[in-house]
């Protein structure tokens, strides 16, 4: 098989899980990594085998690399991106795509007008618990979709995460860091999102860190750590979510979608597996649904979305993790929040097209 060449910048937290993954799919061939700290860019290196280290200037530079796998923190995503766009590589970040909407949409541009492909996680859509539900959806198993449930209920990161500060500052909390795989989800089963209205607030405003190595630290909390919406889809459904780091525990679904002819459990978003369940109408219990897709190993999670992107490129087809999408989930995020502060509701400025199903039967490490 022919392998698309991928370049990684930013060797921190997340990089690990994507490391493990990309290797995982035959058309990913990882070739160089790259962090701000060498030290760090090296020590990827030799843990996962991969050919270089080098910094983000030599990798942008390589013409060999086909694909820019984005890692930084989303404050730095928007620079790393226009500058691999400017380079002529092909991007796929970590989500969000930016914090500002404006610059999510700078980088659009800039794509569009290279003719260059944007990417961004999350892709679990493409595992086969979210593919399942697409599919029983597309096939009529629910009826027509009138109503959508999201919930993501937590307590922060401050107990287990090595530097959680940052998740209680501006572009992060439950919206930005969680928000991304519930409107993913959300809009990849409902399509486009038409307005919002959101009530957020910090409420628990200074948080003790309970994790090494920075245990007893005290986190001022910059940014809404609940935020509550409402949402109109362009199809005339109605939805609510919540994204809290404000609760110790809960027995709400993660998402459920009404139909006229019956209930949808979905499962997590933040996962490539099921269970799913359905409930049809004239009946009171949920009944398991066996998964109609492969791609539900976690282990794979991580590298789904770049694998099935470098599928689209060699197909010169769409790609399913469509910047287009992400700048529509970056639009929705800013918009709860804005339409808390204003007390008003938000009208999108952004749509989006559902991305393709993926179809059944696939090899597991294939997306084509």
């Amino acid at each position: 098989m022919v392998k698309v060449r991928i370049g990684i910048i930013g060797c921190g937290n997340i990089s690990a899980a994507y490391l493990r993954t990309v290797q995982t799919f035959s058309v990913l061939n990882c070739v160089a990594v790259s962090d701000i700290l060498p030290e760090r860019a090296r020590a990827a290196a030799d843990t996962y085998g991969i050919p270089r280290a080098c910094s983000p200037e030599e990798l942008l530079a390589d013409p060999e690399i086909q694909i820019v796998v984005n890692l930084t923190t989303p404050q730095s995503h928007t620079a790393v991106n226009l500058a691999a766009l400017e380079a002529g590589k092909h991007v796929y970040t970590e989500k969000p795509l930016a914090v500002a909407r404006e610059d999510g949409a700078r980088v659009i541009a800039l794509a569009e007008a290279k003719g260059l492909r944007v990417g961004c996680a999350p892709g679990t859509f493409l595992g086969g618990g979210l593919q399942t539900c697409r599919k029983l959806i597309d096939d009529g198993a629910i009826g027509r979709p009138v109503a959508a449930a999201a919930f993501m209920m937590g307590h922060g990161h401050e107990s287990w995460h090595p530097d959680p500060a940052y998740y209680y500052k501006r572009g992060a909390g439950p919206m930005f860091d969680m928000g991304p795989y519930y409107l993913t989800a959300l809009t990849t089963l409902l399509g486009p999102i038409r307005r919002i209205a959101g009530i957020a607030g910090i409420q628990i405003g200074e948080r003790t860190i309970t994790s090494q190595p920075k245990y007893g630290e005290k986190i001022t909390v910059e940014t809404p750590d609940h935020v509550t919406g409402l949402i109109e889809f362009s199809s005339g459904a109605i939805g609510t979510i919540i994204t809290t780091f404000a609760t110790w525990h809960s027995q709400l679904p993660r998402i459920e979608i009404y139909g006229t002819e019956g209930t949808l459990n979905v499962p997590d978003p933040n996962t490539l597996a099921g269970p799913v369940s359905i409930a049809c109408a004239g009946t009171r219990e949920f009944v398991d649904v066996p998964l109609t897709h492969g791609h539900s190993d976690g282990h794979a999670m991580w590298g789904i979305g770049v694998a099935e992107m470098a599928h689209a490129l060699l197909a010169d087809r769409p790609h399913r993790a469509s910047g287009r999408q992400a700048y529509h989930v970056l639009d929705l995020m800013n918009g709860f929040l804005e339409s808390s502060a204003g007390s008003v509701y938000y009208e999108t400025v952004s749509s989006m097209e559902r991305p393709a199903p993926l179809p059944t039967g696939l090899p597991e490490d294939q997306l084509d």
